[in-house]
């Protein structure tokens, strides 16, 4: 590619980052996405990005399908090139976006894990007996309670929480969108509980709800650590994830209210598309209960 179209690139993450107000992980996925589309546009010895056709933008993504990406990472880089070409047409430097009709090959969806009421249970009513494990418990409640992101708990600040009226408020959620969620009981006690030991060790200038030993906010991987470590100390051998406790907590949900929308605002979802997948999971609960109860679903004895 020219100098230019290389400049055209620059600007168009510039514009992520600014004006879109993309996070972090978008902006750095774009810049990845978009480097192989150069290194493809290098190859062919395209130079401009509006020389690049349909038939390009197919024959690249076959290529990185035949590498073995999946379909949802060819999808999102789609999404990448269909992003830099609405840029480049609002900026009148194409007339067409090459990448509009493309598709990327369709692939099994994965229903997410998820643990069941008495396995939560356990899993939060395992008593904590440190400052560490207060505050990790008060993590893992909010966690179930309020159907969080790993992101936007990590994030969390002091001033996020109302406590007298049992919700936080979700300041930049996925696609920088806020949202104010409800706090269950059993997580307003366990975050009671940690902001009084937090006061006594961490300095007041630090905005954020959990910080680690050092007062500092406490990152993802270091909340995901912590997760591994709480199961392994109270004797649960399955691996748990933080996801699968906003996993839990949306189907949990569904099955008690089979109210989907009500679900997808909780969850911070833009498409409904993307909540409908917990009602598989609620298929699935009940498919289970029907061939261990009905009559006529029972398998005859050999």
């Amino acid at each position: 590619m020219d100098a230019d179209a290389e400049l055209m690139l620059a600007d168009f993450f510039k514009q992520l980052t600014i004006e879109v107000r993309a996070s972090e992980h978008t902006v750095k996925s774009y810049q990845r996405d978009l480097k192989h589309l150069s290194r493809y546009c290098t190859d062919k010895a395209i130079s401009h990005w509006a020389d690049l056709k349909l038939t390009d933008v197919r024959s690249h993504i076959a290529s990185r399908h035949r590498k073995g990406l999946s379909s949802k990472s060819l999808q999102r880089e789609l999404s990448a090139i269909r992003s830099f070409y609405n840029y480049l047409l609002k900026k009148g430097q194409c007339s067409t976006n090459p990448a509009q009709h493309i598709q990327a090959p369709k692939q099994a969806r994965k229903l997410p894990k998820t643990l069941d009421v008495d396995q939560l249970s356990g899993l939060l009513e395992a008593g904590a007996s440190s400052l560490l494990e207060i505050r990790d418990l008060a993590m893992f409640e909010l966690f179930y309670s309020s159907g969080l992101r790993l992101s936007e708990l990590a994030a969390l600040n002091l001033t996020d929480l109302d406590l007298p009226d049992s919700t936080l408020t979700v300041r930049i959620g996925k696609g920088g969108k806020s949202r104010v969620l409800p706090v269950g009981s059993k997580a307003v006690t366990a975050i009671e509980n940690w902001l009084l030991q937090r006061a006594v060790k961490t300095a007041v200038t630090e905005p954020a709800l959990f910080v680690s030993t050092r007062g500092t906010r406490l990152g993802q991987r270091s909340i995901e650590l912590r997760l591994e470590q709480w199961c392994k100390k109270k004797g649960i051998a399955e691996h748990i994830h933080p996801h699968m406790l906003r996993h839990s907590f949306a189907s949990h949900l569904l099955e008690s209210s089979q109210d989907l929308r009500a679900v997808q605002e909780l969850l911070g979802h833009s498409n409904i598309s993307t909540t409908q997948i917990y009602t598989h999971l609620d298929f699935q609960h009940l498919a289970e209960i029907y061939d261990k109860a009905h009559p006529r679903a029972k398998k005859k004895p050999l």
